[in-house]
Formats: C-alpha cells, structure tokens, sequence
C-alpha cells in the first residue's frame, strides 16, 4: 500500500492518497460490506464461545472468540472468515508478507471497542486502520 501526497479536493477517489484503486480488486471496501462482513465474523465467534459456554449463552466469551479468530486469520491468511465470503481482504503495508503479530492484535483490540471502526477518515477507514497502516480493500 504505498503513501502518495495527494492534495484534498473534490476530483479526489476513495483511496488514491494510499495509491489504490478508485474501482475494482484493490480498492476501497464500502461501509455495506465492511458491516457485513463484521457481522458475520461476530455471529461465527459468538456460535464457537457457545460450543464452550453451552447450555448458556456465550455472553462477552464472544468478544474473546471473535479476538482469537480475527488476529489468528488476519495473521495466517490476511482475511478473516467474513471477509473471505463478502470478497475483501486487508491490505498492509508490505504486500506479498504476512501481516505483523503487533498489527493484527491493535487493530482488533480497536475494532472490539467498536468506536475507533466508526471514527473514519475521508477514505472512510476506521481509526483502527489509520494506527496500524491497513485498510479493507476489495478482493474481487
């Protein structure tokens, strides 16, 4: 992912100050996709604390859960479950290398807080993207 000075104006795509695509594979994942793929991670790591926690409910074991799979995916393979099924993946800053340990546990630790994911930037990456140097881009 490389870093271009690219002046702000109203011409300027998604994207194009981190030197990625306006369009297509590499670019910008949308908020729609980016939620649904949140959404399906956490629905798989509430379903894995409950195959611990059963008969009860998984309650914040789930936030553990959804820890675990998120760094250990991000980490072997660059996308989690969730992201693998809606087409996204996570872009860092030295393609073709796995991610860094240090950069998959920040940027989870800020996206179970939830808040630092919401406060986004023009590009419209969270705050958990901006520290740790990835965004979610499209992977087709």
């Amino acid at each position: 992912m490389a870093s271009a000075d690219v002046p702000s104006s109203p011409n300027r795509t998604r994207g194009q100050a981190l030197g990625l695509p306006a369009t297509g594979p590499g670019s910008l994942a949308g908020f729609g996709r980016r939620v649904g793929q949140y959404l399906i991670d956490a629905v798989a790591a509430a379903l894995v604390a409950g195959l611990f926690t059963a008969p009860e409910a998984p309650r914040l074991w789930s936030l553990l859960s959804f820890g675990v799979l998120t760094v250990v995916s991000l980490v072997l393979t660059g996308q989690t479950p969730g992201m693998r099924l809606v087409g996204l993946r996570l872009a860092h800053p030295h393609p073709g290398q796995r991610l860094a340990l240090w950069r998959a546990v920040v940027r989870t630790a800020l996206l179970v807080v939830l808040v630092p994911a919401l406060v986004v930037d023009a590009d419209g990456r969270g705050m958990h993207d901006r520290l740790t140097d990835t965004a979610v881009v499209r992977d087709r």
